[in-house]
């Protein structure tokens, strides 16, 4: 398959968009009364919805307007797995890549893990923010008495912490993906989530050459290992200047 790249929050922040774990990271600010972790799960949401929904519209919904940047664009014609949800490769022209962990721009019908359900556009362009909470739970069909109701309630498409892959998010395509890659390139992700983790395991495993793109790189257990210690921008520069060297 040839090279299979995998995308973290560096990679958009070039569109201005937080990174997870910077000084004004999404993992950084919270509810009043609850932390990043304890907002961004599904018992969140069925306990507190309204409450979730505001969190998440705030930290992560308010950059649904923001352009790709030229990193975007670059990859537009690779594979690509991105954990980002900002749906930014999709706006810079790829058609197929995998969102493996949702998108902000859709939903789908609250169900039990594993069930097939479809994805539908979110409907955060009729959002009240004047009465942002009551007004998010009435475009998400949740009631402030009982709650979200499987199949008749909405939810976010994204994956939660204490949520796990399923084929919604394309976890079996993904997987394909990094098995048949020949070398595996990460970008702008700091290794903390279970898909890097998979990724890194299939290619200690099959003894795949992975290169690490980051100006501060973790690094990996796995001695077929390049880094690049420079940002995903700096980093295009270099390969498109070489692919122009190799064309001359």
């Amino acid at each position: 398959m040839g090279t299979l790249y995998i995308t973290g929050a560096g990679v958009s922040a070039e569109s201005g968009i937080p990174t997870f774990r910077g000084e004004d990271g999404f993992w950084t600010i919270g509810s009043t009364n609850y932390t990043p972790q304890e907002m961004a799960t599904r018992a969140m949401y069925e306990r507190h919805p309204g409450e979730f929904l505001a969190w998440y519209y705030q930290r992560f919904v308010a950059y649904r307007h923001h352009g790709p940047n030229e990193v975007h664009t670059w990859l537009s014609n690779k594979t690509l797995i991105t954990q980002n949800i900002d749906g930014l490769d999709g706006k810079a022209g790829n058609s197929n890549y995998v969102s493996i962990h949702g998108r902000i721009d859709e939903m789908t019908p609250f169900h039990h893990q594993g069930d097939d359900v479809e994805r539908t556009k979110a409907p955060w362009e009729q959002v009240d923010e004047t009465n942002l909470e009551s007004s998010l739970l009435e475009l998400f069909k949740i009631s402030k008495t009982r709650g979200p109701v499987l199949n008749e309630s909405y939810k976010p498409y994204v994956l939660l912490f204490d949520e796990y892959y399923t084929e919604l998010y394309e976890i079996s395509r993904a997987l394909e993906m990094m098995q048949e890659a020949e070398r595996i390139v990460f970008m702008g992700t700091s290794f903390s989530v279970n898909i890097t983790q998979i990724a890194l395991d299939i290619a200690r495993t099959q003894d795949t050459q992975i290169e690490v793109v980051d100006p501060n790189p973790c690094h990996v257990l796995h001695a077929n290992t390049r880094y690049h210690v420079m940002t995903a921008k700096d980093y295009i520069a270099a390969q498109q200047e070489h692919e122009w060297k190799s064309e001359r």
